[in-house]
């Protein structure tokens, strides 16, 4: 899993994805031409994907809020900044309470006592889910993809770097 952490990366939807506002919308399948489970290099063939010097890992083409975590060369995970959303309309700054009434069958994640990580709601559909980290008032982080990866990444202690 560090090794995934390491190599953050990119996502498309299942959903349509849909501007609300200003945000780009995530969908459980991932965002805009770029799909859970795309590789790397398909990404890249397609100028999707690219390095940068100043990120942990390859990022997504002009989408500098969301940052794409990649497993045995597919993409698993999307870290998601302001102003991603999710179809819901949930983002960061989001209070918890909208998320638990947009999804109210989301696992509550406690925080590791003692520790200065984030709390989660993991709100799973099928296979994929959201990972809301939250400061126990409102939404720090979202983190998107296959809901087993996520729950990995926050079990093992989260990062993409």
């Amino acid at each position: 899993m560090t090794a995934a952490s390491v190599a953050g990366s990119g996502v498309h939807p299942q959903w349509p994805v849909r501007p609300v506002g200003s945000a780009e919308v995530v969908g459980l399948d991932g965002l805009r031409d770029a799909e859970f489970g795309d590789t790397e290099e398909d990404l890249s063939r397609r100028g999707l994907l690219h390095t940068d010097e100043e990120a942990c890992g390859p990022t997504l083409t002009g989408l500098g809020s969301a940052s794409p975590i990649f497993v045995d060369d597919r993409l698993v995970l999307l870290w998601l900044d302001d102003p991603m959303s999710t179809p819901e309309g949930i983002s960061a700054g989001t209070p918890v309470a909208d998320v638990r009434a947009a999804y109210p069958g989301a696992t509550a994640l406690p925080a590791p006592p003692g520790s200065h990580r984030f709390a989660g709601l993991l709100a799973r559909d099928g296979d994929r889910g959201y990972l809301f980290l939250h400061d126990g008032v409102t939404v720090r982080k979202i983190i998107a993809g296959y809901a087993d990866w996520a729950r990995r990444l926050f079990d093992e202690g989260y990062g993409p770097c």
